[in-house]
């Protein structure tokens, strides 16, 4: 077996580790942790294997190789801006070159080396980027439930049925979803069904739902969720307009239709439980107008933080750490005549210590792993099979991305579909049919499987839903759904 299926295989494992978590009684951040690290471990160690690269060739060999800038165009590019950059430090100072006015061929080792170096800095920007924007996302949304701001929207919820209250939360979710995004949605909303439902059972079904409308209500709006904000920002779904009177109504069928279903066997009606209140939480209870007031300044900074991004083009982590750093210095002077007593569990501090922090390695073990995988060209490798096995049907080929993002992340998936189909003419074009259809797959296919998605994964961490559960309960459901939605939008485009 090559080298480069043996970081398969430890991806497939790990997978299998973390979807039998509670059978094999160890911990997904473990395991998600292990797989990360051990695949950048495998590369980092036979990185010329891996990228199919001879390293006993200069690196001016490797610039012409036109077998490897065929394979590897990335890699071939680096190669060429190393040489480059070398060429002008000897013209720059010659005499310190006397003898190797090229790179030797002992030095391509080290040269492909830094590339594996360089890939894992440009991973690690983006993966922390994620984490930053979870954590500071989680830091908000508890802020305001240790204030009791939830009760706002909680107190005018007074339906005790659940295939009602179901209704409500995600055709909720699903718009939030579009003017926050899935992942900051699916945070808030799970602090909200805490409020309503008791029975853990049932806060799981509501769950595993939210992940499926927050993905929904995501794929349609641009800054909904990550992929779709990737093809409106690269160039190919420029126009804002047409993404979202385009993929409103299948992403809507992709919810609709899993509630009907849910309709004929969610029965019953839930109870509310007595009072919600987490280790670390205050025991003196805000006063009324502290709890509108940061509710309202905690609902307002997650509102920013698209706007900053769409003003600033700064990445979405930024924001939402300008937006925690308002609210941590209001509640802070907020409080400062209180107490210590009358204070204790209202301070941004004090929530930062029930921050779920497995569930954050977690996340980024699992996209440690899969930045592995696109560093070396396993997923660009599956994006032309798929293009060659489906001759280029362009519904076939964004269905089964949008399958494979359940497994994979989306990014990575959508960023070689990208670089495998340019702007063209036709489907192709810019707004066209195969990058909408992309944007409307990649989106809502993630609900497949609980860690298909950001939401799915903050989801699994907040309310500890294991992967089996949410195979046997929900997945189903996301899947019938997935396939109207796509249904829906080859009638209106394709027929």
């Amino acid at each position: 077996m090559g080298i480069e299926y043996i970081m398969v295989v430890v991806f497939v494992v790990g997978y299998l580790a973390i979807a039998l978590e509670h059978n094999i009684r160890v911990d997904k951040a473990a395991s998600a942790l292990l797989i990360g690290m051990v695949c950048w471990g495998l590369y980092a160690i036979w990185p010329s294997e891996h990228l199919k690269v001879d390293e006993s060739k200069t690196v001016e060999q490797l610039v012409n190789d036109k077998e490897l800038r065929e394979n590897n165009e990335k890699l071939a590019d680096y190669f060429q801006h190393e040489e480059e950059e070398y060429r002008e430090e000897v013209f720059k100072n010659p005499e310190l070159y006397v003898g190797k006015e090229k790179i030797p061929a002992e030095e391509t080792p080290t040269y492909v080396h830094h590339y594996v170096e360089h890939g894992l800095s440009h991973h690690l920007f983006d993966i922390a980027s994620i984490l930053f924007f979870l954590l500071g996302a989680m830091t908000i949304v508890e802020l305001i439930d240790a204030h009791d701001g939830f009760s706002i929207i909680t107190d005018r919820i007074n339906t005790s049925s659940k295939i009602k209250l179901l209704w409500v939360i995600c055709l909720l979710t699903f718009f939030m979803s579009a003017a926050l995004d899935n992942l900051t949605t699916s945070i808030v909303m799970i602090s909200v069904i805490r409020k309503l439902i008791n029975d853990k059972e049932t806060r799981w079904l509501f769950g595993g739902f939210i992940i499926i409308a927050a993905n929904s209500g995501g794929a349609w709006s641009p800054i909904g969720d990550v992929t779709t904000t990737m093809l409106w920002n690269n160039g190919q779904l420029p126009d804002s307009g047409i993404i979202i009177t385009n993929l409103i109504l299948p992403s809507l069928v992709a919810l609709i239709v899993p509630l009907i279903a849910a309709s004929f066997f969610v029965k019953g009606t839930v109870a509310r439980p007595e009072k919600f209140e987490a280790v670390g939480h205050q025991t003196s209870t805000p006063a009324t107008w502290e709890k509108n007031f940061v509710f309202g300044l905690g609902l307002a900074g997650l509102l920013f933080v698209p706007v900053f991004k769409t003003v600033t083009h700064l990445p979405p982590f930024t924001g939402m750490m300008m937006s925690l750093g308002v609210l941590w210095m209001v509640t802070e002077l907020l409080h400062a005549k209180k107490d210590r007593k009358d204070k204790q569990g209202l301070s941004v501090v004090s929530v930062l210590q029930k921050v779920d922090t497995a569930s954050v390695l977690f996340f980024l073990g699992i996209l440690m792993a899969v930045a592995a995988l696109q560093e070396v060209g396993h997923l660009a490798h599956v994006a032309h099979f798929l293009d060659a096995t489906f001759n280029q049907n362009i519904y076939s080929i964004n269905m089964s991305i949008g399958l494979l993002s359940a497994i994979v992340d989306n990014v990575p998936l959508v960023a070689a579909a990208q670089g495998m189909y340019e702007v063209s003419t036709g489907d192709f074009a810019v707004n066209g049919v195969f990058w909408q259809f992309l944007a409307y797959c990649a989106g809502t296919g993630g609900s497949a499987l609980i860690i298909g998605s950001a939401a799915g994964v903050a989801v699994m961490g907040l309310e500890k839903i294991n992967f089996g559960w949410y195979l046997k309960k929900i997945s189903l459901y996301a899947i019938v759904g997935y396939f109207a939605g796509a249904a829906c939008y080859y009638f209106m485009f394709a027929v």
